[in-house]
């Protein structure tokens, strides 16, 4: 019957070991559950306000890029319109500058044109000058007999006339 006794359970004992889980598990609950829960709850809440404000950061960082990206794409598009003005200006002040050559060389051209036709009446008029003088040098020893200068001149001005037909 020994054995027996080793198994038994002792109501009162029983009972004492129940009421002392009991109270071990309210002071448990109370002293050491409650505070470890407090910190729990206080650090979640940090970690929620941690991931708020890193949202937060991230929409801010978003938005941010979002304006960069814009600014920068108008930038482009104003440097673009900008070459494209001074490209154009360019090209007009080149046509420009080009009409101002050609009105420079045309009016050169004229002038040439007229000097040179001006020295040509020149050269004919000392030419018909000197074939006059020379005409009237050889007419005079050919004839040697006095002419009367009406008659002279007339003679010289019909040489002139067939020499500047000829020419």
């Amino acid at each position: 019957m020994e054995t027996q006794s080793l198994v038994t359970i002792i109501p009162w004992t029983f009972i004492a070991q129940i009421l002392n889980l009991f109270i071990q598990l309210y002071l448990i609950k109370r002293f050491l559950f409650k505070p470890i829960n407090e910190v729990l709850e206080k650090r979640r809440q940090l970690a929620d306000k941690e991931i708020r404000e890193a949202r937060e950061a991230q929409e801010k960082a978003d938005s941010l890029k979002q304006q960069y990206e814009n600014n920068l794409s108008s930038a482009h598009a104003e440097a673009a319109q900008i070459v494209s003005e001074a490209q154009k200006e360019a090209e007009t002040k080149a046509e420009e500058m080009l009409r101002q050559a050609e009105n420079t060389a045309t009016s050169i051209k004229a002038k040439a044109e007229a000097d040179i036709a001006q020295e040509r009446k020149k050269a004919i008029n000392a030419a018909k000058d000197e074939i006059g003088g020379l005409a009237m040098d050889i007419a005079s020893k050919v004839v040697e007999k006095e002419i009367r200068e009406e008659d002279h001149r007339k003679l010289i001005d019909e040489f002139i006339d067939k020499v500047g037909e000829a020419s």
